[in-house]
């Protein structure tokens, strides 16, 4: 097995705990709790990890390793779960978790030749099998580094003469950020 998918791999195999870390052990005020508005909160963040793992990435692999032609578009502000006052984290986890497993599973059986099959993606045209798999590792790690960025908010105003240190992060001082 390549580098390349024993990396991807290892990142998606770290990241299904840390989910669950965040939603069993942080109150659902504070997971829901947006950075700004605009922005996603953790839980946003996590049914979105949820949402793409079983309809996008799992999918997308097979479709260019079986030598689909074209990948099927995800519009996740529209097909994504929508987030209310009465979503579950516990549910997100083990959607993510169990589409998580199969996925692992399924890049386990990958090939060095399989990397370099191709297919059209509808916005960016060609991409490769190794272009998609250092996208999802990336995309999955943005999303926990973005969740945690939300979780951080209403820490860093109060932590005094530390402020400073959380500049990169600190939505109000720096007039807000991009979401994703």
């Amino acid at each position: 097995m390549s580098e390349l998918i024993d990396r991807t791999i290892a990142i998606l195999a770290a990241n299904a705990p840390r989910w669950a870390i965040l939603a069993d052990s942080i109150e659902f005020e504070l997971l829901a709790r947006p950075p700004e508005p605009g922005e996603w909160s953790a839980l946003q963040c996590l049914g979105h990890a949820a949402d793409t793992e079983v309809a996008v990435f799992g999918r997308r692999v097979e479709a260019i390793r079986d030598g689909e032609p074209r990948l099927a578009r995800y519009e996740p502000d529209i097909e994504g779960t929508p987030i209310t006052s009465s979503t579950d984290p516990a549910e997100l986890v083990a959607r993510h978790a169990a589409g998580r497993a199969q996925n692992l599973a399924m890049l386990a059986t990958l090939t060095d030749g399989d990397l370099e099959k191709t297919s059209i993606h509808a916005e960016l045209g060609e991409v490769s099998l190794a272009q998609l798999l250092n996208e999802w590792a990336a995309h999955d790690l943005m999303h926990i580094v973005q969740a945690e960025r939300a979780l951080m908010q209403p820490f860093i105003p109060a932590s005094g003469p530390w402020r400073s240190y959380f500049a990169e992060h600190d939505v109000d001082a720096r007039g807000g950020a991009h979401r994703d």
